[in-house]
């Protein structure tokens, strides 16, 4: 009889994976201590680190461009309203000048703090006072200044000081306030102190923590989030922060005005007293000539030469705006100019030009606030000015041109009725030029009456340039450090440092640790694990005993019959790598579990090198296979029956030889097998080590099947790696794995191995392994 092995199908993936999974189970108590030093760290951690809360706020950036009625009222004005950009509004919130306005407005400068075991705390509603100063850059930076309030007075290392006084300190001159913010009293034995940082640092620290941005590309909105420890003061950071914003708007726009009215008033001014000189004129020549009226005709010139003086007074204003324009456009340092007012310019395509080149400029400003001066976007910018002020110089050149053609032509009209004026009486011709001049200068005068009220009226118009729609709100739980993740992460970390250590370790050892080790190094499938026991009694089961080793045995004893061990295949011989695997103990209790079946089974001690079975079945060293094999004894003679089971029977090695393996090939061995195939139900030969004895060999084809014996942690990974290599040569028939002395590492009874319970099981080893005899 032969037993054919048919071929293996599984996936190896999933086995793997399950194998590992029950790897890291059997090592809970080293994942347990990680994970509670990692959720013990994580606790410690949110113990001293300081919660921070996020404030949000939106702003909805007002664009004066669009349609507001107030704006068209103001539409012969547009300079002083520049276009706004919401990038641009980005950068101007978050520029360290508006930020150090804050900080300085808030007193960022000087926090004061209340001191604990695991944390100093923001004392922001519980200190007794606060601190400024009149010039925070003047402060010496200090960490911690203890103080007490004591009688209206602040005690700082045995100095008094008073309340709302600037003081002369060791650190630069202070005020000390009560505490606007103050909600609970604190106790007498709290205590506090305040820390003074430079305003760079603090506006640094600020601007960190700050974040701006669009809410979405088609609308003007702006998001604003900062992170403080405390929400109360983070809240009032935002609301300054924007009422900041709103002021520098209101500012830039009054510069812009400011600019415009100062050109008017320069202009009003110079009319002005050109007024009143020609009125003293006027009334000086008529009280001395007695000159008070003059001809119809001569009225009609004089309207018609008033007329043309008071066009070229305009062209000349015209020409003296454009005068200023080309001067502001030439300078070469166009960043510490304001651009000039176009009024009194009626062409659209310049006053346009004008409004973009200022509009560079604010922004180059604004950028310069941020970042440097060689800013790619900065650069990029000033090269437009520069492509810019050609285009301006060529239109005011055309625009001069005009204006120059204009006025030589009203020139030439004048002195056609100044040549009719002069036939007119000498006295009547210096009164009507008098009266020319004088309206002239009317008119101009009263223009620019008229553009000073409404450059008054934008004043009035700068109101805040954005609008709050959603008030700065504090989130209620901490936004950092979050317990969740902190917790999350900790057991996270643990698992990962767990999972390295145990391939660390797996890593550096060289022996049999898993039934996966087995799988990874043969092809020959594992039928069944063995757990250690603390038994020393070789002998572990019985026809009474329902241990779980006893209960593994019967389970061996089942599965034989997968590897067609039945009938007419009855001889198991039993081997291993090296000595000391516990071949002898599985080969004897194997036998044992057979024969309290009822079935009649012998065990055959054929380890000629280092025999053990006399021994653990507790009886006297006695003749037995090696008297056989030289002839001396008969076979009956040497089979011995037992006092375990009244089935089983026992063949010791006898008297050792200088050459078994030789005996072993004499042919009597053989013969031996089939005298005992006609008396025994089963037969179990336990065999010398194939590593260092060839006995195993010689005997396996004379088997029906072979169990090769490896045991947990003691097994060399390099041993079971050879086994399929030696198979090629020199064949084990028919063989399988027993996995013996796996020790327990799980919860319960049943939970043992580094493999998974047992083995594949009934089921799994019928997927591996069938039979049929041939």
């Amino acid at each position: 009889m032969k037993l054919i092995r048919k071929p293996i199908e599984e996936n190896s993936n999933s086995l793997s994976l399950v194998h590992y999974v029950f790897k890291l189970i059997h090592y809970w108590p080293l994942f347990l201590t990680l994970l509670l030093i990692g959720v013990g760290g994580a606790w410690l951690y949110m113990q001293f680190t300081i919660p921070m809360y996020q404030t949000t706020s939106r702003l909805l950036i007002k664009d004066d461009k669009k349609g507001t009625q107030d704006t068209k009222a103001f539409e012969a004005l547009d300079i002083i309203s520049p276009k706004k950009s919401i990038d641009n509004e980005i950068e101007v919130i978050q520029s360290k000048d508006l930020i150090g306005n804050v900080v300085g407005n808030l007193n960022l400068y000087a926090p004061v703090y209340s001191e604990s075991k695991f944390k100093n705390v923001l004392a922001y509603h519980s200190s007794p006072i606060i601190v400024s100063t009149n010039n925070m850059d003047s402060l010496i930076q200090v960490e911690k200044v203890y103080f007490k309030l004591q009688d209206s007075t602040v005690l700082i290392n045995n100095n008094r000081y008073p309340l709302n006084k600037l003081v002369s300190t060791p650190y630069g001159n202070l005020i000390f306030k009560r505490n606007p913010h103050l909600i609970k009293t604190s106790s007498n034995d709290e205590i506090f102190y305040f820390s003074l940082l430079t305003p760079k640092k603090v506006i640094s620290s600020v601007s960190a923590r700050l974040k701006v941005s669009s809410a979405n590309k088609l609308t003007t909105i702006i998001d604003i989030a900062f992170t403080d420890e405390n929400p109360d003061r983070s809240e009032a950071v935002v609301l300054d922060i924007i009422r900041s914003y709103n002021r520098s708007i209101a500012e830039e726009k009054n510069v812009l005005a400011a600019n415009t009215e100062k050109f008017i008033d320069e202009r009003l001014t110079i009319s002005q007293n050109n007024l009143l000189a020609i009125e003293h004129k006027q009334q000086n020549y008529q009280a001395d000539r007695g000159a008070i009226d003059i001809s119809t005709q001569g009225k009609l010139f004089l309207e018609n030469v008033s007329n043309n003086d008071q066009k070229v007074g305009e062209i000349n204003m015209h020409l003296s705006v454009l005068d200023q324009i080309e001067n502001s456009v030439k300078s070469k340092n166009l960043s510490s100019e304001i651009v000039p007012s176009t009024i009194g310019v009626d062409d659209p395509g310049l006053t346009q030009m004008v409004k973009n080149i200022y509009e560079l400029q604010l922004e180059v400003e604004s950028l310069k606030k941020t970042t440097g001066i060689n800013n790619p976007l900065i650069v990029s910018y000033v090269d437009k000015i520069e492509k810019i002020k050609p285009q301006i110089l060529q239109n005011l050149d055309n625009q001069r041109q005009s204006l120059l053609a204009s006025k030589g032509n009203l020139s030439t009209t004048n002195k056609t009725y100044s040549s009719k004026l002069e036939s007119m009486p000498e006295t009547e011709k210096t009164l009507i030029d008098i009266n020319r001049e004088l309206t002239i200068q009317s008119g101009i005068y009263t223009f620019l009456l008229q553009k000073k009220e409404e450059t008054g009226l934008s004043f009035i118009s700068n109101v805040d340039g954005s609008k709050v729609i959603q008030k700065p709100a504090s989130s209620e739980f901490p936004v950092t450090p979050q317990k969740k993740i902190i917790y999350l992460a900790a057991m996270l970390i643990a698992f990962i440092l767990g999972g390295i250590m145990i391939a660390v370790k797996e890593s550096l050892r060289n022996n049999i640790m898993y039934q996966s080790d087995i799988e990874v190094l043969t092809d020959i499938p594992v039928i069944a694990e063995i757990s250690s026991g603390n038994s020393k009694d070789p002998i572990v089961i019985g026809s009474n005993q329902r241990t779980l080793i006893a209960e593994q045995f019967r389970k061996l004893r089942i599965t034989l019959a997968y590897l067609g061990i039945g009938g007419v295949n009855k001889r198991v011989l039993v081997t291993s790598g090296i000595a000391g695997e516990g071949k002898s103990f599985v080969a004897l209790n194997l036998a044992i579990s057979l024969a309290i079946t009822g079935k009649k089974v012998v065990i055959l001690d054929l380890d000629l090198t280092n025999p053990s079975l006399h021994v653990k079945f507790k009886v006297k060293k006695s003749i037995g296979i090696t008297d056989f094999l030289e002839g001396k004894v008969s076979a009956d003679a040497i089979i011995n029956s037992t006092e375990v089971s009244d089935g089983l029977f026992f063949i010791s090695a006898g008297n050792l030889s200088n050459d078994p393996s030789e005996l072993l090939t004499n042919g009597r061995a053989e013969e031996f097998l089939k005298y005992l195939d006609g008396i025994f139900d089963f037969i179990i030969i336990d065999v010398a080590p194939v590593g260092p004895i060839s006995d195993a060999y010689i005997i396996s084809p004379l088997c029906d099947a072979t169990l090769y014996i490896v045991r947990h942690g003691y097994t060399p990974k390099a041993f079971v790696g050879r086994i399929d290599k030696n198979n090629v040569l020199n064949k084990l028939n028919n063989a399988a794995i027993v996995f013996n002395d796996v020790s327990s590492r799980s919860f319960g009874n049943y939970g043992y191995g580094y493999g998974y319970n047992y083995g594949y099981g009934y089921g799994d080893t019928k997927k591996r392994l069938s039979g049929s005899a041939s």
